[in-house]
């Protein structure tokens, strides 16, 4: 089983690789995008300060500009293994032109310095250089800059002066968001939190009401507690969430005032104490909790009560109460444990709070969660942070696949995998 396991975490690279490139070639290929986007803005803000100008577009060196800077001058493959980090992306690339007599022209390096050696004024250092028709890179006294390249452009007669440097996904990098212009990583995280609150809590209160709920009612099957129970549950999951929130909002929110509108938090969250932000949390907290938990509660339940009936009609428990066994130990110390394996499938799902989150019930409470930042990022075409969601979520959802076959091996002697 060992090795089985062994084999499960080798094929999460290349899985990882598989779908975020097969999604970084889709979003390349698709019509509008970043790039799009800001010769738009460009235009609308040119329309604003001239009208002669309405009707014109970026010159052909800015679109070339605004494609370097995402990356989108490059062919599909390569570009992606630059943000994989499996090839060097250009970094500090600036163009030099020459006539066609002189094929080496003077320049001026910047390179971001370590932030150990940031100055108050200044965080970049500063470097006259030369560069040669052989591709070299010099400073004025003649020396070798090996970490600075320069590719020859004889067409456009220019060089192309950069830094290569490996700065992807493998190097921890996720890129800087085309939107916000903030690091994808920092983002992320800044929303982890809403996504744990609400992700740990209806994960936890799910399983402990409905087990419970589901063993009753296979005990007590088409009894009035299994009738009345049934009904109300494939109720709450006939209902979506967001329409449910809407509901609520509506009456329990805003015409009866028992709950805030929306939000994760008080706008003087930050001024309270201990209790009162427990209390602020658990207040914000119940509306968007029910939306949550309402669909996976029938789901839950009738799959515990399900495989609990299949198990107490099994000949192994009349065996057990045949031999003296009460009907309570034969179905707590024999037909629960096999009834908990299939719920077992659905526990490695606890890896995936850290990215869960439904767009329309955060819509509908304003909620800046997982999901919120998802559907902004798409509707942006912002590729970095829509990658770097991405791979979160792929990574997540196979490590919970994973924990969910160790743990239906942990409760099933029966199961190995070899």
């Amino acid at each position: 089983m060992t090795a089985y396991f062994i084999r499960r975490f080798l094929l999460i690279l290349p899985t990882l690789v598989g779908a975020t490139m097969a999604v970084y070639f889709i979003v390349r290929m698709a019509p509008g995008g970043p790039v799009e986007a800001m010769m738009r803005q460009a235009m609308a803000l040119n329309a604003k300060s001239s009208q002669r100008d309405a009707g014109g577009s970026l010159s052909e060196e800015q679109k070339e500009q605004l494609l370097v800077h995402f990356k989108f001058d490059k062919p599909y493959l390569i570009g992606y293994l630059m943000w994989l980090g499996a090839l060097p992306s250009e970094e500090s690339r600036q163009v030099i032109k020459f006539d066609e007599g002189k094929m080496d022209g003077r320049c001026t390096l910047k390179r971001l310095l370590p932030r150990a050696e940031w100055k108050p004024n200044n965080a970049y250092e500063v470097i006259e250089a030369t560069v040669y028709e052989n591709g070299e890179v010099r400073d004025m006294n003649g020396k070798l800059l090996p970490e600075w390249k320069a590719r020859l452009e004889w067409k456009k007669l220019r060089f192309v002066v950069f830094r290569p440097e490996f700065n992807g996904l493998l190097q921890g990098n996720l890129g800087i968001s085309t939107r916000y212009n903030d690091p994808v990583g920092g983002m992320m995280l800044e929303r982890m939190p809403v996504s744990i609150f609400y992700g740990l809590i209806s994960f936890v209160l799910t399983y402990i009401v409905c087990i419970p709920l589901g063993v009753v009612k296979a005990i007590k099957h088409r009894s009035f507690l299994d009738n009345a129970s049934s009904i109300l549950i494939f109720i709450g999951y006939a209902v979506p969430g967001f329409v449910l929130g809407s509901i609520l909002v509506v009456y329990l929110a805003a015409r009866m005032g028992w709950f805030p509108t929306g939000g994760f938090t008080s706008e003087n969250f930050a001024d309270m104490s201990f209790m009162q932000k427990v209390w602020d949390l658990v207040h914000h907290g119940v509306l968007p909790l029910v939306c949550y938990m309402v669909g996976s509660f029938a789901f839950i339940t009738m799959l515990m009560k399900n495989n609990l009936m299949d198990n107490l009609a099994s000949d192994y428990v009349r065996t057990a109460v045949a031999k003296g066994a009460s009907f309570r130990l034969a179905v707590v110390g024999h037909a629960l444990r096999n009834s908990l394996i299939p719920i077992a499938t659905t526990l490695g799902g606890i890896v995936t709070i850290f990215v869960a989150g439904s767009i329309l019930v955060e819509r509908v409470f304003d909620i800046n969660g997982f999901g919120m930042l998802s559907f902004q990022a798409v509707l942006d075409r912002d590729v970095p942070l829509m990658m770097g969601i991405l791979t979160i979520d792929v990574f997540l959802i196979m490590l919970g696949n994973i924990l969910s076959d160790y743990l239906v091996a942990c409760m099933d002697p029966r199961i190995r995998f070899e």
